[in-house]
């Protein structure tokens, strides 16, 4: 029995994503808790986690500026072009409501005189 190709390459990318998800499975340490005493387990507790103070101390944090010009450009050309865009505005629906498409009533007219 000869598989097609399409099916070798879904068989190999099944086999290499299942290898690759059981590699990255963490394996889960065994608690010691009988070995530690009662007050290094207190210790242990009260240790912060992550120390992320002194990541905060280290880097400081550099706050970028609001970008006034890029905000005062956008408003310049907005109102250099707004005049430009309300001008064709105006010719676009003088256009539309000159042509009128529904519910031409001239045309029917000149039809029937026609007749």
């Amino acid at each position: 029995m000869r598989l097609p190709p399409l099916s070798r390459l879904m068989i190999v990318l099944v086999l290499a994503t299942g290898g690759a998800a059981l590699a990255q499975r963490r394996q889960i340490q065994e608690f010691q808790g009988e070995e530690m005493t009662q007050e290094q387990r207190d210790a242990a507790r009260a240790k912060p986690k992550y120390n992320i103070n002194d990541y905060g101390r280290d880097i400081k944090v550099k706050e970028e500026p609001f970008p006034w010009m890029a905000l005062g450009l956008a408003g310049i050309v907005f109102a250099a072009v707004s005049p430009f865009a309300y001008r064709a505005y105006k010719s676009t629906t003088k256009d539309i409501s000159d042509a009128n498409t529904f519910g031409v009533t001239s045309t029917r007219e000149d039809e029937g005189e026609q007749q």
